[in-house]
Formats: C-alpha cells, structure tokens, sequence
C-alpha cells in the first residue's frame, strides 16, 4: 500500500475538523465524518440545507486536503481521535452523522467522548452495517490493481467520475481510497455488550446494493433498542440523488435529539 512519507506531525485543528456555521448563533452542532475515500468538501454543500442555527463541522481524514502529507490510516482509531482532539470547545449540544465507512468513524468517536463524559447529543448512521457486525461486502483492494479499484469505485458510487479517469489526480486520490476501503473492509468493534448512552438514527437508502436495508436495524444491537430506519429512495449514496428530500427528513430528526433524554451510562 502506497504511503505518504512527510515526517509525523500535529495537524491544525481547523485541517483536522472543517468548521462552517450558519448565519445565526448555533443551537447544536452537526458533526459528519465522510465516507471510504471522501473528503470534508464533498460534505460542504450540506451547510446549504441546514437550518442557520445548527453548526456544521466535518472531519477530514490524513492524506487528503490539507492533511495530504500525513501518514495515511491503518485503523479506525486514525481516522476518529484526531477528529475527536480538535473539536472546538465551544460546540455545545452535538450530533455526529457518518455516512458508509463514516458511520463507524462516528461510532467510535461517540464512544471516545462518551469515555471522556462528553456524551452527544445523538448519532446517525448513514448507508452502513452495524459496527458489531463484520462488513459483508468488503473490497479487498490489496488484490486490485488500480484500474479494476478505479472500476469498484465508480461501481459504488459516491466520487467524481472526472477525478478518476485523471491520471494525476488519480494518483493523488488512490493511496487514501486504498487505506480506507482496507480499514473498511477489516472493521469490527468486539468489545462486550458495547452500548452507546446516547440515541441512534439510521437511515439507508433502498436500492442500495452495498448495505441492503435488512442490514440497517443492525445498529440496535448498540443502540440497546429496536431501530425503525429511515429509508429513502436511492442506492449507496442515495442523499445524492435528492439533498432536499434528505435534509427534509434528517432536520426532524437533529430536532427530535436535541430534545431527547441521554441513557443513564
């Protein structure tokens, strides 16, 4: 696997967790974390669709962005506690949102701020298997060329076809779609009765043929409590396909958690 090689180094917090507030003083903050081989800027055209008051604040993982020189990740760990460390203090209530392989991202950063008595507000799950459950539909890109990973992507969905099919800008993308789709594919939380203390929100969409929508009420087995998922029209990235038809739905939603009980730890 290719690897950046710039020596070690603490990124900006600012480079680590993108920070786009709206118009009005915040009521809480949304917190996203991309999916496998996404990036912060894919996820900013959500600031769009948000309500003025609700902060928007997005991770970006090493090796893409302003953090391209950085060792790429080996594990979820390196993808979720520098999100976790450069969280602005002044946040206030949080809901952390993951979509595919960013759902387990949140998961465990829920878990991390959970450890610290920082509990958020809530998590949603976006397109992804249960973090307790093995991925069902790995990539394997150690046996991929780049040409037949350049074929699974596009296969999946969810990044610019004008990116891959530009041989420099493939080159700069790859090595960190590679390092996530391996994270990816190895991933599974076996901690004991893992329980998070805060509610969980699922949504799917259902034509997708990565996490069929059988799989979503998975996350009740960390949830401690049957889910009802929120399925909506779409494959693997189905918000895509209709941004207002899924902020019409998720809004509600940041609404209900902020007025929702956290569970006793």
């Amino acid at each position: 696997m290719s690897t950046h090689t710039a020596p070690a180094f603490t990124p900006a917090p600012e480079d680590v967790v993108w920070d786009l507030p709206g118009a009005a003083p915040h009521r809480l903050s949304l917190l996203v974390l991309p999916h496998a081989g996404g990036n912060a800027h894919a996820y900013s055209v959500w600031r769009e669709h948000l309500p003025a008051d609700v902060r928007l604040l997005i991770g970006q993982y090493p090796g893409r962005g302003a953090r391209y020189c950085e060792d790429l990740p080996g594990s979820v760990d390196d993808l979720a506690l520098p999100v976790v460390d450069a969280l602005p203090a002044d946040a206030g209530p949080l809901v952390v949102l993951g979509h595919s392989m960013g759902s387990l991202v949140a998961f465990e950063v829920v878990r991390a701020l959970q450890a610290a008595g920082r509990t958020p507000l809530g998590l949603v799950a976006s397109a992804c298997r249960a973090p307790v459950l093995p991925n069902q539909a790995p990539v394997h890109p150690e046996r991929l060329d780049d040409d037949e990973l350049v074929a699974s992507i596009k296969e999946r969905g969810g990044t610019d076809d004008g990116i891959l099919d530009d041989p420099e800008l493939r080159e700069i993308v790859l090595p960190s779609i590679r390092a996530d789709f391996a994270i990816d594919d190895t991933y599974q939380c076996t901690a004991p009765d893992v329980r998070l203390d805060c509610p969980v929100a699922v949504f799917g969409g259902d034509a997708d043929p990565i996490v069929p929508v059988g799989l979503l009420d998975g996350w009740g087995l960390v949830a401690g409590e049957e889910l009802a998922p929120v399925v909506l029209p779409g494959d693997h990235f189905y918000f895509q396909q209709d941004l207002p038809g899924f902020f019409a739905r998720l809004n509600p939603v940041l609404t209900a958690l902020q007025g929702a009980p956290v569970t006793a730890a």
